[in-house]
This record gives C-alpha cells, structure tokens and sequence, in this order.
C-alpha cells in the first residue's frame, strides 16, 4: 500500500484488518495498541474540550450528564472521560456501544472494578437509548462507514443527542499517513495497526465531505463545527441552543 498509489483529494476505497473476523485476544492486542496511539498523539483532548465547553452549561444536580460513545471499541476514550468527570466533580452516566460484542467484552475487562461504564453490543443504527443521551461522542469510528451511512449516523445523532454530539476522527492528508506509517513499524505496534493506522487516514474524510454530508443529514441550517486538531485530527461538533 504504497502511498504514491493513492491519491489523497479523494477518500481511498480500502479495507482495515480490524473490520474483519478477529479472535478475540488479537483484537484485544490490537485495541490496546489503539489506545497507546490515542495517548501518545492526543486523540482524547478534542474531545474532552468540547466536553469542557458544553457540559457546565447543562449539568443539573438533580441526575447525572448522560454521554452515550458510539462505537466505543477498547472503551479508552470513555474510561479518560470517566476520569475527567471525577476530577471535576461532575456526575456522569457513561454508556458504550460497538457492534461488535468482542470489544465490548474486551472494553469491560479493561475497565477498573469502581468503574460505573455501562456497556452494551449493539448496531448504532438499531439502538435506542432507554434515557435519552445529553450528548453522543464518537472517536475513530466515521471512517469505517460508507458516506451514506456517515449522514444516517448524523441524523441519528441529532435525534438522539438532546444538547449535542461530537465526532472525532482522523483528517485525510498524506504527511500523517507517510508518518504514521513509519511510527508505527519503529514502534512495533500490532500488525493490524501497522496496516490499519495510514489505511484510517486514507479512508478518512476532509473538511468539504463533511460540509456535503452534513447538508445531506439536513443540518445545514443548524450550528455545526467543523475543526482541525494537531495532529491529524478532524472534528464536527453541534451544541444544540439550551
């Protein structure tokens, strides 16, 4: 998978060994490397300050913020945002969900006893919530559906999330994935990331597909923000009006 085979003004049409069948404890190796990458790179810190920014302007003393992440995988990011609430005092109700009930399993054995995560094996799109989500994250999942699936998921979202959703992924461009690349073979990281991790970035969106899936979702008269984070990251964000 060289990368003068690709051409990175367009989304690439390939396959990530993960999306595959898997016995469980390789994809346990794998997620976990997964997680060594969000640390070292920072893929939890978007997410947390959008956090920052929208969950003081809801939070009631009378229940805790619900946040529901969608295909939530070795559940790292939910465990940081667990953290992050119990540093500031904030009441949360954390619920994780993959269609694949493998990492979920492999999610929950990965989780501290005191953890309160609840997490359930589940198709997003067949998914209702029994309380209604403040808010619906995600992290490393849009690039694995197909544009017509991202606006589907968009329009779940809105319809699911009462005070608003964050989607944090990957931002296609061929310096991450020439680096990553190279990362990932010097650090000896599982062989699935080592082909997955610069096939994520090709498969990744830019910010004019997100501006065309987000009108196609019917949000075009809504708020929604679309940024970039160093390094690689490429964010949509919608807080709803309280």
């Amino acid at each position: 998978m060289p990368s003068d085979t690709l051409d990175f003004a367009h989304r690439a049409h390939l396959t990530e060994l993960i999306d595959g069948p898997c016995p469980r404890e390789e994809l346990r190796r794998c997620l976990h490397d997964v997680a060594r990458l969000n640390r070292w790179f920072l893929g939890y810190r978007p997410t947390l300050e959008w956090l920052a920014s929208v969950v003081p302007l809801i939070a009631a003393p009378l229940r805790p913020v619900r946040i529901l992440d969608v295909g939530c995988g070795y559940g790292d990011g939910l465990r940081r945002i667990e953290r992050w609430a119990h540093a500031r005092g904030i009441s949360v109700e954390l619920t994780g969900i993959d269609i694949n009930p493998d990492a979920v399993a492999i999610a929950a054995e990965a989780s501290p006893p005191a953890s309160g995560i609840r997490w359930i094996a589940a198709d997003a799109f067949a998914f209702t919530p029994a309380q209604p989500a403040d808010f619906v994250v995600s992290a490393l999942f849009t690039h694995h559906l197909a544009e017509n699936d991202v606006v589907r998921f968009l329009q779940w979202m809105e319809q699911h999330a009462a005070h608003g959703w964050f989607i944090n992924d990957l931002s296609r461009a061929a310096a991450p994935y020439l680096l990553l690349r190279m990362f990932a073979k010097l650090a000896r990281l599982h062989p699935f990331v080592q082909h997955d991790g610069p096939v994520s970035i090709a498969r990744a969106f830019v910010p004019g597909d997100w501006q065309r899936m987000c009108i196609a979702a019917g949000l075009n008269g809504h708020a929604v923000a679309i940024e970039q984070f160093w390094p690689a990251r490429l964010c949509v964000a919608r807080s709803k009006p309280q």
